[in-house]
């Protein structure tokens, strides 16, 4: 399949969640009660269910998205292929999952979508936070009815599975393995909760996800032998905030 994928056609794209409330005594009835048998589930030795909370950023229904970054292909007549690389970035999840869709809604509609545990994540987390939203779902996410063929949906983590349903692979030990610069330089997944709420540091956050867009779409290269985008070729075209 990727001998024949055309990079042009690809949308890298990458997520950034949080709980819905900075802390657990913000929670209000009647999600407070649903966190708690949640959490039942989750809670090993002396964790409970307030000390539990921050781990709700991974769960659509407890958690919202704060930043989308995408990346995409530009091929050049004089050059080597280069990236453009664009992020959506609110404390107000519904504006910022309305400025997605409108962008996929400008987008073929055949447009491949790629991200690293994106069947897994990020795709699934997009649809359920646009439905609460009351958005309508992108053709380009939208997979009900639809044979598994006819879903243009690439994950880096599934091709390097190889059929292998046994473990999880991060992007940060696949960067290493194909020498891929790392994008866990500064902050990693589990202190996006710290500086979102904490510290307040959005645009921190931002930096962070554009990096594993670069990353993923390296990764994507090195997958299809190429040689990897070099950081003077990677354009970034501003932030809507």
């Amino acid at each position: 399949m990727l001998e024949n994928l055309d990079l042009r056609h690809v949308m890298v794209i990458d997520i950034e969640t949080v709980s819905q409330y900075k802390d657990y005594q913000e929670l209000p009835e009647p999600m407070r009660a649903l966190w708690d048998r949640k959490a039942n589930y989750l809670r090993k030795d002396d964790e409970t269910n307030e000390s539990l909370y921050p781990r709700a950023a991974i769960y659509a229904e407890f958690g919202k998205i704060i930043c989308i970054s995408m990346g995409v292909f530009v091929a050049s007549a004089e050059g080597p292929m280069m990236l453009r690389v664009k992020s959506f970035a609110s404390d107000n999840e519904g504006d910022l999952l309305s400025e997605f869709v409108a962008l996929l809604a400008r987008q073929p509609a055949d447009l491949i979508l790629c991200a690293h545990n994106g069947k897994e994540f990020d795709f699934p987390y997009l649809c359920r936070r646009i439905l609460i939203n009351q958005l309508r779902l992108p053709i380009q996410l939208n997979v009900q009815g639809r044979k598994p063929w006819e879903i243009n949906h690439l994950d880096t983590m599934e091709l390097w599975k190889f059929g292998d349903y046994k473990s999880y692979t991060s992007l940060n030990l696949l960067a290493a393995v194909f020498d891929i610069p790392t994008p866990k330089d500064d902050i990693d997944g589990s202190e996006v909760y710290e500086v979102y709420w904490h510290e307040n540091n959005l645009k921190r956050i931002v930096i962070y996800c554009q990096k594993d867009v670069v990353t993923t779409a390296r990764l994507l290269m090195k997958f299809k032998s190429l040689s990897i985008v070099d950081d003077e070729d990677i354009v970034y075209v501003g932030i809507e905030a």
